[in-house]
């Protein structure tokens, strides 16, 4: 049990030494730890876990060697990961059959085994430590503080990381001097809006009531997205203690964390937080050995996007159908059961500590004038390096992408990144340089959101972008107001129209107006930002617009009914691979004479063609193309 300050201060000490002489070799063995995020996971990282348990204990070397999983490293792309304390020998995308190699050539003979290495696209050199590798260079984790390098459900790890040490700290503080701190560092909300955390806490602290609400925003439902769920299966008991601090400065004394059901990793770990938390006496009455008493539980969401909204999730924890309310009041006067209710979302509350922690001036100390920190994205798309990133704010574009994305696959040209998921905009080549922040990317058609960041390349229709996004936000839509209900559907019907190849002119003042009128009407932003996609593509990228609803054609060649396949008989040989594989029977093979020779070659049947394009991956000779 840890009840009071110094008990703290001593398991601190304690597990803190043990900590950092497991990553230096101060303890004389070797640390294996795996990546344990969803994505590695199910590349089999349990078994590859199991595998080098097993071999361990048959070499009859458990006394030079442990194993342990950890929370996401980050770079999905290249996982599963496996990383060897105390030299820090990283492997990336490691197989069971690859442990066996591993045990007998790194943990027995010293080695390292070369194959399993990253190799640098650009130099081709083999790179042996995680922090010497491109992706990592620029990145500068505080939200994501010990995600990758400690046991999420292990508390003694993460108390050996420095959890708990926030709210040690906060404990000596008055409420206002904790609110004060939050609003000196410059941390404004990570869920989307970019409110500031410290002002949303004075209101619910002004307010007097007998009980006052923590609730944590783990609803995460852009697509694309997985930031809050990465910080939940990496590191929970951060977002716990932020939800601590938050409520030692307002005054509340219960918390609900709103996951969603979809997560069961992150919820699996989170429960285990609790649960250790609680019997650690950190969560509970007089926490500390001060009169602060807090707990907290956890509810689960059902999918509904629309829960994102503070006001649909405070709806859904009471048992109500998640729609959004009226505001105001808003939830931090009268918010869950009527009670002031400070909603954060976990990326937000898990900055927190690290705030209280290393001071306001620390994390104000990153950043641009008016975005103080960092910001998790989860990078995506047509980029080489897929993965979660954290950056300074004011980091630009071009860094994201290029320099921690690794650019393009293929070659391909870049042609636009969707920050913000449906509630976004495109941002073109043209702003390739601009600074990453709150107020910027608003200002440039696009938003921050929570943190989703989609690259598309020179294959990507953006009528048909737009066409995704807005079949997401009517799936999504809860249907309370009017203008969001019927005015996204509306919009929706225009895209499908300009797609089939069916569009006027006319179609795109149609959806201007839509635009500005759903905009200005809607209840919730589900529905005030529904339009952004739609407006950002009009802005950049009317001349596809055009081409779909003037020339009939799609120049990415992706809108199915204005395109076609063809086989380019100088190239065919007329093998009749590409006829095999067709579903629909369209292909057949036509025999031709040229300078004397029979030669053969295939031909599509335009009216029975599907545009699957099974014929194109079929064909070894490059002979069909989109048109």
């Amino acid at each position: 049990m840890i009840s009071t300050v110094t008990d703290l201060n001593e398991r601190f000490e304690a597990l803190s030494k043990s900590l950092d002489d497991k990553i230096k070799g101060g303890d004389g063995k070797r640390h294996i730890v795996l990546c344990g995020g969803t994505g590695c996971l199910s590349a089999h990282s349990t078994e590859i876990m199991e595998r080098f348990n097993a071999l361990i204990k048959e070499k009859g070397i458990e006394d030079k060697a442990t194993v342990n999983q950890v929370g996401c490293f980050g770079f999905c792309s290249q996982g599963p990961f496996v990383k060897i304390y105390p030299e820090d020998t990283l492997y990336k995308m490691v197989k069971i059959e690859d442990v066996d190699e591993i045990v007998e050539k790194d943990l027995i003979g010293g080695e390292i085994v070369d194959r399993l290495l990253y190799v640098d696209p650009k130099t081709q050199e083999k790179v042996t430590k995680q922090e010497d590798i491109t992706f990592y260079k620029k990145q500068r984790r505080v939200a994501l503080n010990g995600c990758g390098v400690i046991n999420p459900e292990d508390i003694n790890e993460a108390i050996g990381m420095g959890a708990f040490q926030g709210i040690k700290r906060a404990l000596t503080m008055t409420q206002q001097e904790v609110i004060d701190e939050v609003l000196a560092s410059g941390l404004r909300g990570r869920g989307g809006g970019g409110f500031p955390t410290g002002r949303k806490w004075q209101f619910a602290l002004n307010v007097e009531s007998d009980q006052k609400y923590v609730v944590c925003n783990g609803d995460e439902g852009d697509p694309g997205a997985f930031m809050d769920r990465s910080i939940l299966e990496g590191n929970p008991l951060a977002v716990i203690e932020g939800m601590m601090i938050a409520g030692y400065a307002f005054g509340a004394s219960e918390g609900y964390f709103y996951v969603r059901a979809e997560y069961p990793i992150a919820v699996k770990r989170l429960k285990i937080a609790i649960e250790q938390a609680r019997a650690e006496g950190l969560l509970g009455k007089n926490i500390l050995g001060s009169d602060f008493s807090f707990d907290c539980q956890i509810r689960l969401g059902a999918g509904a996007f629309v829960c994102g909204e503070e006001t649909a999730l405070l709806n859904s924890i009471e048992g109500k159908r998640g729609m959004p309310r009226p505001r105001p009041p808003f939830p931090a006067i009268k918010g869950l059961w009527g009670k002031p209710t400070c909603v954060n979302n976990v990326e937000t509350l898990a900055c927190v500590p690290y705030i209280l922690r290393e001071g306001a001036a620390n994390f104000a100390s990153v950043g641009t004038e008016k975005s103080k920190g960092t910001k998790v994205f989860a990078l995506g798309g047509k980029v080489n390096n897929v993965g979660l990133v954290e950056v300074p704010m004011g980091t630009t574009l071009r860094e994201l992408i290029y320099d921690i994305g690794g650019g393009i696959p293929d070659g391909k040209q870049f042609k636009a990144i969707q920050t913000g998921g449906p509630s976004g905009g495109c941002l073109t080549a043209e702003y390739l340089d601009e600074p990453i922040d709150f107020d910027n990317l608003v200002a440039k058609g696009s938003m921050m959101g929570s943190g989703g960041a989609i690259v598309m390349d020179e294959d990507n229709c953006m009528v048909d972008v737009a066409k995704f996004y807005l079949e997401f936000i009517c799936d999504e839509s809860c249907g309370k107001c009017t203008p969001c209900r019927i005015g996204t559907k509306r919009m929706l019907e225009i895209l499908t129209r300009i797609t089939e190849g069916k569009g006027t002119m006319h179609d795109l003042d149609e959806l201007e107006e839509l635009s500005q009128t759903i905009k200005a009407n809607s209840l919730c932003a589900l529905g005030q930002t529904a339009s952004n996609p739609v407006n950002s593509t009009l802005a950049h990228f009317r001349d596809e617009y055009i081409a779909h609803i003037v020339d009939k054609k799609c120049p990415a060649h992706v809108c199915k009914n204005l395109m076609s396949y063809k086989i380019d008989a100088d190239k065919c040989i007329g093998c009749g691979m590409c006829a095999k594989g067709c579903p629909a029977s369209c292909i057949t093979r036509t025999d031709y004479v040229a300078e004397g020779h029979k030669l053969a070659s295939m031909a599509i049947d335009a009216d029975k063609c599907v545009k699957c394009g099974a014929c194109i991956s079929t064909c070894k000779f490059n002979a069909i193309s989109k048109v």
